[in-house]
């Protein structure tokens, strides 16, 4: 078994530059990228975690970034959570989701750069194809 995962393992680190792998094996590469776009007075304090790792809070300015990289766990159920805090709100998104940004099975794709917009509405991720972003609602 530990030789099967780490040929997999191999296998994915071998097409790390080629998108074709995004979605088809264990350990996807993936960067996540989050992008104030709230207003141009508004500060957004972001913080990220998953069950084993927390990213901290950090403030991002309008227009500004915040940036993380991971690899998809074995079982492909990872999940990045962020809140996200701007003056007279405070919400909450799955960033990243393995089930909705690394299957070819979601109507959103497999994103291997993950860029976020933050909006009131909602979060919004770019799609690859230069087409108009995937929207979504917050989920509190």
């Amino acid at each position: 078994m530990l030789i099967t995962v780490l040929v997999i393992f191999k296998t994915s680190l071998a097409f790390e530059n080629f998108s074709s792998v995004d979605g088809n094996f264990p350990f996807s590469p993936k960067h996540v990228i989050i992008i104030n776009t709230l207003h141009p007075h508004g500060k957004l304090y972001v913080h990220c975690r998953n069950k084993g790792e927390d990213l901290g809070l950090h403030k991002i300015e309008y227009r500004e970034q915040i940036d993380f990289r991971f690899r998809v766990n074995l079982r492909r159920t990872t999940t990045y959570t962020c809140k996200f805090s701007w003056p007279g709100n405070e919400k909450t998104f799955d960033i990243f989701r393995a089930d909705r940004d690394d299957s070819s099975k979601s109507t959103s794709g497999i994103c291997r750069e993950c860029i976020w917009y933050i909006c009131e509405t909602g979060p919004c991720r770019a799609r690859r194809d230069g087409g108009d972003p995937f929207c979504f609602s917050w989920t509190s």
